[in-house]
């Protein structure tokens, strides 16, 4: 029996927001974090800003490795209000990819049509279903108006492995740009194209992202972590971090990180009957929600 220290894993997809994610390769919940949250958010934003050597509050500003920086960031590695949709897409290998901070004030840089991940064998190529990156992000300004620098995107087109206007800012057949107000969280699929609008207004766009994947794909903001911090976290927020010793345990992690979670419904560390007892838990396969998705619509099919 597990461990009763272990966690449930918390609540991630509806039906319903799972087939518009697949449909569209992007889901918006609006509403998502708390008002005095998104003001906490805000003041830890300015702070860590603020102190940065390379901040000037005129130009664009963008850092990663966030969580590192600041308590209150290294409490969303795993905040409930997220994590368990990244869990329903990697289950018990999920990890922590990218942890960035976005400050665009007027006049700000714009980024080009692209995909996120490899390029010259994009994740697309091994995963055409599934997303191996996803990108959770928080809105933490309103972001209203075509003109205040919002993120455009072409719902569905994380199905199509080239689009003409790669790396430029051209107009494309379809896109939209996200206008959502600030308490608004974002799920974007690694392969949607997707570009950054000028902000040509008077306020500042301000926004946090946290990208996860599979232990086994290669972190982009970090090789190892100050040991120190590592023990400042829990043992759900270490173990998504990934910090590892030998280069093949971020595929086959350590049996002590097993389980992350608790199965949602109950609350158990294995599917009963599907190995035999004698096999280890950390050498099992759990399939993740997202697997029995894609299974159950093939037999609907």
């Amino acid at each position: 029996m597990p461990d009763k220290a272990y966690q449930p894993a918390p609540p991630g997809f509806t039906q319903s927001q799972w087939s518009q994610f697949c449909e569209d390769g992007f889901l918006v919940l609006e509403g998502a974090i708390e008002p005095d949250v998104v003001e906490q958010l805000i003041e830890v934003v300015d702070q860590v800003a603020g102190a940065h050597p390379k901040f000037s509050p005129e130009r664009y500003f963008r850092i990663d490795r966030i969580v590192e920086t600041a308590a209150q960031f290294a409490g969303l590695i795993d905040h409930p209000r997220h994590v368990g949709f990244v869990y329903d897409l990697y289950g018990e290998l999920l990890k922590l990819h990218l942890a960035e901070m976005f400050i665009r004030p007027p006049g700000g840089k714009t980024t080009e049509w692209h995909p996120d991940g490899a390029r010259a064998l994009p994740y697309r190529t091994f995963s055409p279903q599934l997303p191996l990156q996803l990108r959770v992000g928080y809105w933490l300004t309103d972001v209203l108006e075509p003109e205040q620098g919002p993120l455009v995107v072409i719902p569905g087109s994380h199905r199509h492995q080239y689009l003409d206007q790669y790396n430029t800012q051209e107009k494309a057949s379809g896109e939209q740009p996200v206008l959502l107000p600030a308490g608004s969280i974002t799920l974007h699929h690694c392969d949607l194209w997707h570009r950054v609008e000028a902000n040509t207004s008077s306020s500042i766009r301000k926004n946090l992202y946290l990208s996860y994947c599979p232990s086994w794909i290669t972190s982009a903001d970090r090789l190892r972590s100050d040991p120190s911090w590592l023990a400042s976290l829990t043992r759900e927020q270490r173990i998504i971090i990934r910090d590892y010793e030998q280069p093949y345990q971020y595929a086959k992690p350590p049996p002590e990180e097993f389980p992350l979670y608790l199965s949602r419904e109950q609350g158990v560390d294995r599917i009963p009957g599907l190995y035999r007892e004698e096999v280890p838990l950390h050498l099992r396969h759990r399939p993740t929600a997202a697997e029995n998705w894609l299974a159950q619509l093939d037999e609907d099919n």
